[in-house]
């Protein structure tokens, strides 16, 4: 998916470039905060992770914000199709900062946190 983003445009930071092993021993509090204190926008598959305090304190901390797809079953054509389509949507919500989660879906975005 970062590979088909970034042919349309895209600029995206892979976390698995900076953390070994892709990641898998860091917690999600630490990579959030590293890519927010980088300037970062975090996406990720799994919403569940905004429903965890500790895991949105690098939201509040940075006044960031965060994006999830609504599926985690989705293929990666329908991932990029929603992530691209809902552009200027994403745009806009990091431009008017956080702390905030949005759930990237069919539709576009929606603030589903705070």
């Amino acid at each position: 998916m970062p590979a088909r983003l970034m042919e349309l445009g895209w600029h995206v930071h892979l976390i698995a470039d900076v953390f070994p092993n892709d990641a898998q021993e860091i917690s999600d509090e630490d990579w959030i905060a590293y890519g927010l204190a980088h300037g970062w926008v975090p996406l990720c598959k799994d919403g569940r992770i905004k429903g965890k305090e500790h895991e949105r304190r690098p939201l509040v901390d940075h006044a960031g914000v965060l994006f999830y797809l609504d599926n985690q079953q989705l293929r990666v054509d329908e991932m990029v199709r929603r992530i691209h389509g809902a552009q200027w949507e994403i745009h806009r919500a990091v431009w008017r900062k956080g702390p905030a989660a949005y759930a990237i879906s069919v539709d576009g975005i929606r603030r589903t946190w705070p």
